[in-house]
């Protein structure tokens, strides 16, 4: 039985991946939560910004698996020691997951006034041109 998909022409062939990148991209969360911005730089460089006000450099991780930057923020729950009247100020974990694509590399993190930047840059591909020799097997010169 074969399976019809987006990358279905014989003349895309070894696009199998970009088939698991959609899957997976369209199973992650719609949570909104933390906010975030993508903002391109210049022709090779993007910023995402995380408003993760409230969290400390210490409760915050940016990890790159199988070409997915993925930023995560956990607080320590300090309820025991204190007592709140009112909570407004929710004190949540979250994870977000950006796929990466190949050449999009990530030049570095920095948390400033509450907003996480994370760095992107994406290498400019070499054009390469490679021929290709056409072989004749033996005894059918032609």
């Amino acid at each position: 039985m074969s399976r019809l998909t987006t990358f279905n022409s014989p003349l895309l062939l070894g696009f199998d991946h970009f088939e698991r990148v959609l899957d997976r991209i369209s199973k992650t969360s719609p949570e909104g939560y933390p906010p975030y911005n993508i903002e391109q730089v210049d022709d090779s460089r993007l910023r995402i910004t995380l408003a993760v006000a409230g969290f400390a450099m210490s409760d915050l991780s940016v990890a790159i698996e199988d070409n997915q930057l993925v930023i995560r923020g956990r607080q320590a729950d300090d309820g025991a020691e204190r007592v709140f009247i009112h909570r407004g100020i929710g004190a949540r974990q979250f994870q977000r997951a950006f796929v990466l694509a190949e050449g999009i590399e990530v030049e570095g993190a920095s948390l400033e006034r509450g907003l996480l930047h994370v760095d992107l840059y994406r290498r400019q591909p070499e054009t390469r041109v490679r021929t290709v020799a056409i072989r004749v097997p033996a005894g059918e010169e032609g």
